[in-house]
Parts: C-alpha cells; structure tokens; sequence
C-alpha cells in the first residue's frame, strides 16, 4: 500500500474505503470487482491501482483498516473491569455503531469476511484475521459466565445473541432502514428483552 495514500484528504480516503467495504461486504472478495469500487467512490481506476496496485492490494488494505479502527474503538468503549454478559455485549455494540458512523459497511464486510472462501484472499489478511479473533476471545474472557443463573449456558447464551446482532444488521442493510443509532437501539431492547427473561 502505497504510504501516500494518507497524503490524499481525508473525504477521498473515506470514500475510496467505503466504496470498497461496501462492494466487498456485499459481493465478497471474489466477485467484487476494481470496476466497481471506482465507480462507487467516484474515482479512477489508474488511482485506485497506484496506491494499492490490485485488487488483492484493495482487500488486504481495507480488512487492515477495519480490524484496526474497530479494534481502537472496542478499546476506548468496553470497560475491561466490565464482567456482566449483556453489558459487554451493549458496549460492545456502541463501539460498532461509533465505527459504523463513518464506514457503514465496516461489521458487514468484516461478518462476511469470516465466510471468505477465497485461498488468495485468505492469505493475505491471515495474520490481522488472527487479532480480530483474538480481539474477539479476549473479550469473552471478560465475562463472568458463572453469574448468569444456573443452567443458563453463557456460552450458547452469547452465541445466540451474536446471531440476533448480525441478524438484525443484515436486515437493516437489506431493507435499506440503516442507522446506526436506531440499530444500536433496537439492539439494546433485544438484550434488554433476554436479559428480564433470564433473570425473572
């Protein structure tokens, strides 16, 4: 990746990111294609290609970015003394919603690129791919799942409410009603609504 890249202002760099967020999140490594990045952010294929030289350049760049700016911002929002489930999980979500703002299609794009099926596109994200999912057990470990009631488990507990999460997300994008802010709400009122039942 070509270090200029960050030379360019700052609304060109958004939207050459949320161009390729956008297609990858929706058509995946595979069949989205360079053509139409460029022409979802509005710029040249000849600028798109010198500052990342391929397609593959495009993938690895954005899936850096994305692990990056969404790790920063789980960091700054969970608190790590934090231990109840459903907590964790609103804090969690507030933190996508801030990163959701200005890259609508960051946690899409990152949920579709853990069904990625493409060995060159594999490849080349490994390594940041092991610390969103390090980044991912790490704030599991937080939780106390010994304080939920007994024969609550936590862990298939917190693996419903991640399909519920994304669910919800790909509803919202697919029916074209996404905001980050009412998505977030519409969240904490399914933990909420989880939350009563497991504790009535």
């Amino acid at each position: 990746m070509n270090s200029k890249f960050f030379d360019m202002k700052k609304e060109k760099q958004d939207r050459m990111i949320n161009a390729a967020l956008k297609v990858f999140a929706i058509q995946g490594y595979r069949h989205g294609s360079t053509d139409d990045i460029v022409r979802e952010a509005s710029v040249s294929k000849g600028l798109l290609f010198h500052y990342f030289g391929s397609k593959l350049g495009v993938y690895s760049f954005i899936y850096d970015y994305s692990v990056r700016y969404m790790n920063l911002e789980i960091r700054s929002t969970v608190n790590p003394e934090e231990r109840d489930l459903f907590m964790v999980m609103k804090q969690t979500e507030r933190a996508r919603m801030h990163a959701m703002r200005g890259y609508p299609y960051m946690q899409q794009f990152l949920n579709r690129s853990m069904a990625e099926d493409c060995c060159e596109a594999l490849a080349a994200v490994e390594e940041k791919r092991k610390t969103l999912e390090e980044s991912a057990a790490a704030l599991d470990r937080q939780i106390d799942y010994t304080a939920l009631p007994a024969g609550i488990d936590g862990g298939k507990l917190h693996k419903m409410l991640d399909f519920t999460i994304k669910g919800l997300m790909t509803q919202r994008f697919q029916d074209a009603s996404f905001q980050p802010e009412m998505l977030y709400e519409e969240i904490c009122d399914y933990l909420d609504m989880v939350r009563n039942i497991v504790y009535r």
